[in-house]
Protein backbone atom coordinates (compact mmCIF):
# COMPACT_ATOMS: atom_id res chain seq x y z
CA UNK A 1 0.00 0.00 0.00
CA UNK A 2 1.45 3.68 -1.18
CA UNK A 3 -1.45 5.64 -0.54
CA UNK A 4 -1.19 9.25 0.49
CA UNK A 5 -3.10 11.61 3.07
CA UNK A 6 -4.26 13.41 0.04
CA UNK A 7 -6.19 10.51 -1.39
CA UNK A 8 -7.46 9.91 1.66
CA UNK A 9 -8.66 13.35 2.12
CA UNK A 10 -10.04 13.41 -1.16
CA UNK A 11 -11.91 9.38 -1.33
CA UNK A 12 -13.94 10.89 2.58
CA UNK A 13 -14.84 13.72 0.83
CA UNK A 14 -16.17 11.45 -1.96
CA UNK A 15 -17.97 9.22 0.46
CA UNK A 16 -19.46 12.02 2.40
CA UNK A 17 -21.05 13.54 -0.83
CA UNK A 18 -21.31 10.68 -3.05
CA UNK A 19 -20.47 12.99 -6.29
CA UNK A 20 -16.88 13.81 -7.76
CA UNK A 21 -18.35 17.06 -8.98
CA UNK A 22 -19.63 18.17 -5.31
CA UNK A 23 -16.26 17.03 -3.54
CA UNK A 24 -14.14 18.90 -6.32
CA UNK A 25 -16.00 22.06 -5.16
CA UNK A 26 -16.11 21.53 -1.68
CA UNK A 27 -12.13 20.73 -1.98
CA UNK A 28 -11.28 23.59 -4.14
CA UNK A 29 -9.72 21.18 -6.95
CA UNK A 30 -10.97 20.57 -10.65
CA UNK A 31 -13.27 17.54 -11.20
CA UNK A 32 -10.60 15.72 -12.97
CA UNK A 33 -7.68 16.45 -10.41
CA UNK A 34 -10.41 14.54 -7.77
CA UNK A 35 -11.15 11.60 -10.46
CA UNK A 36 -7.37 11.10 -10.91
CA UNK A 37 -7.00 10.48 -7.15
CA UNK A 38 -10.05 8.10 -6.57
CA UNK A 39 -8.48 6.28 -9.44
CA UNK A 40 -5.04 5.84 -7.96
CA UNK A 41 -6.27 5.10 -4.71
CA UNK A 42 -9.07 2.28 -5.92
CA UNK A 43 -5.50 0.90 -7.83
CA UNK A 44 -4.33 0.01 -4.50
CA UNK A 45 -7.26 -2.16 -3.54
CA UNK A 46 -8.55 -5.23 -5.65
CA UNK A 47 -11.72 -4.78 -4.79
CA UNK A 48 -14.31 -1.92 -5.59
CA UNK A 49 -14.51 1.37 -3.64
CA UNK A 50 -17.31 2.82 -5.58
CA UNK A 51 -19.86 1.87 -8.77
CA UNK A 52 -21.89 4.04 -11.12
CA UNK A 53 -25.14 3.39 -11.62
CA UNK A 54 -26.69 5.01 -14.03
CA UNK A 55 -25.10 8.47 -13.65
CA UNK A 56 -24.86 8.00 -9.60
CA UNK A 57 -21.92 7.40 -7.83
CA UNK A 58 -22.30 4.57 -4.77
CA UNK A 59 -19.58 3.70 -2.02
CA UNK A 60 -19.53 -0.06 -1.79
CA UNK A 61 -19.83 -1.53 1.51
CA UNK A 62 -16.16 -2.11 1.37
CA UNK A 63 -15.55 1.26 0.55
CA UNK A 64 -17.65 2.44 3.58
CA UNK A 65 -15.12 0.17 5.52
CA UNK A 66 -12.44 1.78 4.34
CA UNK A 67 -13.50 5.19 4.69
CA UNK A 68 -13.87 4.77 8.45
CA UNK A 69 -10.43 3.72 8.24
CA UNK A 70 -9.11 6.62 6.37
CA UNK A 71 -11.31 9.25 9.18
CA UNK A 72 -9.48 7.41 11.95
CA UNK A 73 -5.96 7.87 9.90
CA UNK A 74 -6.44 11.67 9.40
CA UNK A 75 -7.72 12.32 13.16
CA UNK A 76 -4.44 11.02 14.25
CA UNK A 77 -2.29 12.86 11.74
CA UNK A 78 -4.26 15.99 13.03
CA UNK A 79 -3.73 15.07 16.98
CA UNK A 80 -0.43 14.57 15.88
CA UNK A 81 -0.35 18.16 14.32
CA UNK A 82 -1.92 19.41 17.52
CA UNK A 83 -0.03 17.77 19.66
CA UNK A 84 3.10 18.96 18.30
CA UNK A 85 1.65 22.91 18.30
CA UNK A 86 1.25 22.00 21.96
CA UNK A 87 4.70 21.36 22.95
CA UNK A 88 5.29 24.94 21.51
CA UNK A 89 3.36 26.44 23.80
CA UNK A 90 1.08 27.52 21.01
CA UNK A 91 -3.25 26.57 21.41
CA UNK A 92 -4.28 24.03 18.96
CA UNK A 93 -7.16 22.28 18.04
CA UNK A 94 -10.74 22.30 16.72
CA UNK A 95 -13.46 25.10 17.54
CA UNK A 96 -16.91 24.02 16.35
CA UNK A 97 -19.65 26.64 16.03
CA UNK A 98 -22.78 26.36 14.65
CA UNK A 99 -24.72 29.54 13.48
CA UNK A 100 -28.20 30.84 12.75
CA UNK A 101 -28.12 32.01 8.91
CA UNK A 102 -28.60 35.42 10.09
CA UNK A 103 -25.69 35.40 12.71
CA UNK A 104 -22.78 34.71 9.64
CA UNK A 105 -23.17 39.34 9.51
CA UNK A 106 -22.26 38.73 13.15
CA UNK A 107 -19.28 36.02 14.43
CA UNK A 108 -16.77 36.55 12.28
CA UNK A 109 -15.85 39.67 13.98
CA UNK A 110 -16.39 38.23 17.29
CA UNK A 111 -13.65 35.44 16.28
CA UNK A 112 -11.42 37.22 13.65
CA UNK A 113 -8.77 38.44 16.71
CA UNK A 114 -9.02 34.72 18.25
CA UNK A 115 -8.20 33.32 14.79
CA UNK A 116 -5.09 35.62 14.20
CA UNK A 117 -3.73 35.16 18.03
CA UNK A 118 -3.98 31.52 18.16
CA UNK A 119 -3.01 30.46 14.54
CA UNK A 120 -3.03 26.62 15.91
CA UNK A 121 -6.82 26.81 16.00
CA UNK A 122 -8.79 24.99 13.27
CA UNK A 123 -12.50 26.51 12.83
CA UNK A 124 -15.35 24.71 11.57
CA UNK A 125 -18.34 26.93 11.44
CA UNK A 126 -21.82 25.47 10.18
CA UNK A 127 -24.20 27.67 8.99
CA UNK A 128 -27.69 27.00 9.05
CA UNK A 129 -31.51 27.93 10.54
CA UNK A 130 -31.76 27.74 14.12
CA UNK A 131 -34.24 24.81 14.21
CA UNK A 132 -30.80 23.01 12.75
CA UNK A 133 -28.37 24.66 15.11
CA UNK A 134 -30.61 23.21 17.87
CA UNK A 135 -30.37 19.92 17.30
CA UNK A 136 -26.65 19.97 17.04
CA UNK A 137 -26.00 21.25 20.10
CA UNK A 138 -28.19 19.44 21.33
CA UNK A 139 -26.37 16.15 19.95
CA UNK A 140 -23.29 17.58 21.06
CA UNK A 141 -22.25 18.26 17.57
CA UNK A 142 -20.36 21.46 18.36
CA UNK A 143 -18.89 23.56 21.25
CA UNK A 144 -21.38 26.64 20.72
CA UNK A 145 -24.20 28.02 18.94
CA UNK A 146 -24.93 31.56 18.13
CA UNK A 147 -28.76 32.45 18.33
CA UNK A 148 -30.85 34.96 18.13
CA UNK A 149 -33.51 33.26 20.43
CA UNK A 150 -32.36 30.98 23.44
CA UNK A 151 -34.25 27.76 23.49
CA UNK A 152 -36.15 27.20 26.47
CA UNK A 153 -36.04 23.15 26.35
CA UNK A 154 -32.06 22.81 26.98
CA UNK A 155 -30.25 23.10 30.33
CA UNK A 156 -27.57 26.10 28.66
CA UNK A 157 -24.87 28.83 29.27
CA UNK A 158 -24.96 32.04 27.58
CA UNK A 159 -22.76 35.29 26.58
CA UNK A 160 -24.55 38.04 25.31
CA UNK A 161 -22.92 39.84 22.00
CA UNK A 162 -25.11 42.04 20.81
CA UNK A 163 -28.85 43.59 19.97
CA UNK A 164 -30.46 42.06 16.60
CA UNK A 165 -32.98 44.43 15.08
CA UNK A 166 -35.65 43.76 12.87
CA UNK A 167 -37.35 45.84 10.83
CA UNK A 168 -39.63 46.11 7.92
CA UNK A 169 -37.76 46.94 4.39
CA UNK A 170 -39.12 47.34 0.75
CA UNK A 171 -37.43 48.68 -2.42
CA UNK A 172 -37.79 52.16 -2.79
CA UNK A 173 -38.76 51.74 -6.30
CA UNK A 174 -41.77 50.42 -4.91
CA UNK A 175 -44.75 53.57 -5.43
CA UNK A 176 -45.60 54.72 -1.90
CA UNK A 177 -44.25 52.38 0.41
CA UNK A 178 -43.77 55.19 2.69
CA UNK A 179 -47.23 56.61 2.61
CA UNK A 180 -49.23 54.25 1.87
CA UNK A 181 -51.30 52.25 4.72
CA UNK A 182 -49.78 48.50 5.33
CA UNK A 183 -53.37 46.85 4.24
CA UNK A 184 -52.79 48.47 1.30
CA UNK A 185 -49.20 47.84 0.49
CA UNK A 186 -49.48 43.89 1.54
CA UNK A 187 -53.08 43.52 -0.53
CA UNK A 188 -50.54 44.92 -3.62
CA UNK A 189 -47.47 43.48 -2.80
CA UNK A 190 -46.20 39.74 -0.79
CA UNK A 191 -44.28 39.65 2.23
CA UNK A 192 -41.78 37.57 2.01
CA UNK A 193 -40.74 35.04 4.78
CA UNK A 194 -37.83 32.74 5.40
CA UNK A 195 -38.35 29.06 5.83
CA UNK A 196 -39.81 27.20 8.70
CA UNK A 197 -37.49 26.87 11.59
CA UNK A 198 -35.97 30.34 10.89
CA UNK A 199 -36.12 32.44 14.32
CA UNK A 200 -36.38 35.55 11.88
CA UNK A 201 -39.81 33.65 10.15
CA UNK A 202 -40.71 33.23 13.76
CA UNK A 203 -40.90 36.54 14.92
CA UNK A 204 -41.79 37.82 11.70
CA UNK A 205 -45.08 35.33 11.75
CA UNK A 206 -45.77 36.38 14.97
CA UNK A 207 -45.43 40.17 14.62
CA UNK A 208 -48.05 39.59 11.42
CA UNK A 209 -50.25 37.60 13.49
CA UNK A 210 -50.43 40.50 16.35
CA UNK A 211 -51.24 43.16 13.72
CA UNK A 212 -54.40 41.02 12.56
CA UNK A 213 -52.68 41.89 8.96
CA UNK A 214 -53.17 39.46 5.81
CA UNK A 215 -51.62 39.36 3.07
CA UNK A 216 -51.60 39.10 -0.91
CA UNK A 217 -49.64 36.13 -0.51
CA UNK A 218 -46.53 34.19 0.75
CA UNK A 219 -43.24 33.90 -0.52
CA UNK A 220 -40.31 31.61 0.47
CA UNK A 221 -36.86 32.19 0.56
CA UNK A 222 -34.43 29.74 2.21
CA UNK A 223 -31.78 32.72 3.36
CA UNK A 224 -31.64 35.95 3.87
CA UNK A 225 -29.76 36.79 1.40
CA UNK A 226 -32.21 35.45 -1.14
CA UNK A 227 -34.93 37.36 0.71
CA UNK A 228 -32.70 40.62 0.44
CA UNK A 229 -32.32 40.01 -3.59
CA UNK A 230 -35.89 39.57 -3.66
CA UNK A 231 -37.15 42.47 -1.85
CA UNK A 232 -34.79 44.39 -3.83
CA UNK A 233 -36.07 43.30 -7.26
CA UNK A 234 -39.23 44.77 -5.75
CA UNK A 235 -41.21 41.52 -5.54
CA UNK A 236 -42.58 42.61 -2.50
CA UNK A 237 -41.67 43.36 1.68
CA UNK A 238 -39.96 41.55 4.67
CA UNK A 239 -39.05 41.87 8.12
CA UNK A 240 -35.27 41.80 7.86
CA UNK A 241 -32.33 41.52 10.43
CA UNK A 242 -30.66 45.24 10.32
CA UNK A 243 -27.42 43.72 10.63
CA UNK A 244 -27.58 41.76 6.75
CA UNK A 245 -28.88 45.23 4.85
CA UNK A 246 -26.01 47.65 6.22
CA UNK A 247 -24.86 48.40 2.28
CA UNK A 248 -28.30 48.16 0.78
CA UNK A 249 -29.58 50.97 3.08
CA UNK A 250 -26.69 53.06 3.06
CA UNK A 251 -26.39 52.62 -1.34
CA UNK A 252 -30.10 52.85 -1.28
CA UNK A 253 -31.61 50.02 -2.60
CA UNK A 254 -33.49 49.48 0.62
CA UNK A 255 -35.32 51.36 2.82
CA UNK A 256 -36.75 51.20 6.19
CA UNK A 257 -40.20 51.61 6.63
CA UNK A 258 -41.63 52.71 9.22
CA UNK A 259 -44.48 50.72 11.56
CA UNK A 260 -45.54 50.73 15.03
CA UNK A 261 -43.93 48.23 17.21
CA UNK A 262 -41.05 47.75 14.79
CA UNK A 263 -38.19 46.88 15.14
CA UNK A 264 -38.56 43.73 16.93
CA UNK A 265 -35.51 43.59 19.37
CA UNK A 266 -33.73 40.83 20.18
CA UNK A 267 -30.24 39.41 21.32
CA UNK A 268 -27.06 37.58 19.59
CA UNK A 269 -25.86 35.39 22.39
CA UNK A 270 -23.78 32.54 22.13
CA UNK A 271 -24.90 28.94 23.76
CA UNK A 272 -23.24 25.96 25.28
CA UNK A 273 -24.72 23.16 26.84
CA UNK A 274 -23.74 23.30 31.07
CA UNK A 275 -22.94 20.02 30.80
CA UNK A 276 -20.31 20.15 27.71
CA UNK A 277 -16.49 19.42 28.44
CA UNK A 278 -14.92 21.97 26.81
CA UNK A 279 -11.94 21.73 25.39
CA UNK A 280 -8.79 23.97 25.64
CA UNK A 281 -9.29 26.13 22.70
CA UNK A 282 -13.29 26.78 23.81
CA UNK A 283 -12.36 27.56 26.87
CA UNK A 284 -9.52 29.85 25.57
CA UNK A 285 -12.01 31.17 23.02
CA UNK A 286 -14.92 32.27 25.83
CA UNK A 287 -11.98 34.12 27.64
CA UNK A 288 -11.79 36.30 24.54
CA UNK A 289 -15.17 36.90 23.97
CA UNK A 290 -15.57 38.61 27.96
CA UNK A 291 -12.67 40.28 27.76
CA UNK A 292 -12.85 41.50 23.61
CA UNK A 293 -17.07 41.52 22.94
CA UNK A 294 -17.72 44.81 24.37
CA UNK A 295 -14.75 46.37 22.60
CA UNK A 296 -15.65 44.91 19.28
CA UNK A 297 -19.27 45.59 19.34
CA UNK A 298 -18.56 49.26 19.64
CA UNK A 299 -16.16 49.28 17.19
CA UNK A 300 -17.92 47.07 14.59
CA UNK A 301 -21.23 47.65 14.81
CA UNK A 302 -21.80 51.20 16.10
CA UNK A 303 -23.63 52.03 12.27
CA UNK A 304 -26.45 50.42 13.92
CA UNK A 305 -27.15 52.35 17.01
CA UNK A 306 -28.62 54.99 15.15
CA UNK A 307 -31.54 52.83 13.76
Amino acid sequence: MDYTLHQLRVFLKITELQSITKASEELCLTQPAVSIQLKKFQEQFSIPLTEVVGRQLYVTDFGKEIAVAAERILEQVEAINYKTMAYKNQLAGRLKISSASTGKYVMPYFLSGFMNKHRGVDLIMDVTNKSFVVKSLEANETDFALVSVIPENLDLYNIELMQNKLFLVGSPNLDGSQTKSKKKMFSEYPLLFRELGSATRNAMESFINHKKITTLKKNVHTSNEATKQAVIAGIGYSIMPLIGIKNELKNGDLAIIPWKGLPIISYWNLIWLKSKRLSPVAEAFLDYLRLEKDKIKNEVFEWSEKY
